[in-house]
């Protein structure tokens, strides 16, 4: 595929689409390289990316459905279940991670700028290959420290859930780019 139609394709695929074939491990290993060819200011490389496969994937979503049950008033049974599920669907999870640069050179929200850059170009890898994604960030992310190791300076700003699935098929036509460009 050509860059431009595989940006026009790339689409948020819930994991409850996702099959069982797994992603392998060349492929996994080409997604992450892709991210760190994003733009960084000051050369932080402020991406991290902690990999979540196997008996791993189930004690996240034990995890994750645990902390929304304790921290939703309006606490839905079904989306208790659903968030289990994601986990279990997923052939691999990719938990996002920034770090921020210890000498603060840069303001907080360039480096998650440059994060969501290399999140972009995993994503569209993945959509190179057939691979759907999915970036959640759920209120509760900010006890991911609770489950998994940070590092110093290092904050998690999401979960990418990863799969391989069956005729995905959303037509999405955007407005018009002149209806968002004013020429001064």
């Amino acid at each position: 595929m050509e860059i431009f139609d595989i940006i026009k394709c790339r689409r948020s695929i819930s994991p409850e689409f996702f099959n069982t074939k797994k992603i392998k491990k060349k492929e996994i290993d080409l997604i992450l390289e892709s991210s760190n060819w994003a733009p960084t200011h000051k050369k932080t490389e402020p991406w991290r990316f902690k990999i979540i496969k196997d008996k791993s994937k189930i004690l996240l979503g034990q995890f994750l459905s645990k902390k929304y049950e304790q921290t939703n008033e309006n606490f839905s049974k079904l989306k208790f279940n659903k968030i289990i599920n994601k986990c279990k669907k997923s052939s691999i999870i990719l938990i996002i991670c920034m770090h921020r640069d210890p000498l603060l050179r840069i303001p907080e929200w360039e480096e998650i700028a440059s994060v969501s850059m290399a999140v972009q170009n995993m994503w569209l890898t993945a959509t190179s290959l057939k691979i759907g994604a999915f970036w959640s960030t759920p209120s509760y992310i900010k006890y991911m420290n609770e489950h998994i190791s940070l590092n110093h300076n290092e904050k998690c700003l999401g979960i990418f859930y990863l799969g391989y699935y069956d005729n995905f098929n959303i037509t999405r036509i955007p407005n018009p780019i002149e209806k968002k460009i004013e020429t001064l």
